[in-house]
């Protein structure tokens, strides 16, 4: 099992993320001692929503083409309308998070994120939440969806909005300190 001291956790994320949903995790999970890594769909630094206009700018650390889940104990993925919608619609990062959920390593998702728990059909038969305008596509996917703060089903963690990163964040380092996760596939 990895100690969250020792974790190395991959964010996936690209313009339009939920400044707060990528920000807040980042910095608490650098404050436990992992190790945070940005990866994007192109190099340049990349743009946040604050919740009504845009916001501050992040650099991104690598491509989605080089991120390779053995380098990784976890991956984040933040919500936010745009981003997760940018990120569905690009096949090497919906495999990205198909090879990081056959892994078995933690996969976190919060509020627009499961989008892409979605897209690589990783949702069947299992619990989770998300924000409540996409209840119906995860429902439509399989999942048994729930209104509660944080879901978490073998190691796939995902959450509904920036109210609730504190236990979000909580359950990211729970999971990862639990080590890999027997899955059964969706």
């Amino acid at each position: 099992m990895p100690s969250i001291k020792s974790a190395r956790v991959l964010f996936l994320a690209t313009d339009g993320y939920e400044r707060s949903e990528l920000r807040v995790p980042l910095e608490k999970l650098q404050q436990h001692g992992a190790t945070a890594t940005i990866a994007s769909l192109k190099a340049e630094p990349i743009k946040s929503w604050d919740e009504k206009n845009w916001g501050d700018t992040l650099d991104v650390d690598i491509l989605v083409d080089e991120a390779r889940v053995e380098d990784f104990d976890a991956l984040v993925i933040p919500g936010g309308q745009i981003n997760p919608d940018l990120l569905r619609n690009d096949p090497r990062a919906v495999k990205l998070v198909r090879d990081f959920v056959a892994s078995g390593k933690v996969v976190a998702a919060i509020c627009h994120g499961p989008w892409l728990l979605v897209e690589a059909d990783a949702l069947k038969g299992r619990k989770a939440t998300s924000f409540g305008s996409i209840k119906t596509d995860l429902k439509n996917a399989g999942a048994d969806w729930r209104d509660e703060a944080v879901v978490t089903d073998k190691g796939i963690v995902t959450s509904r909005s920036p109210a609730d990163l504190e236990p979000f964040v909580a359950k990211i380092v729970e999971e990862i300190e639990e080590g890999r996760h027997e899955r059964r596939a969706a």
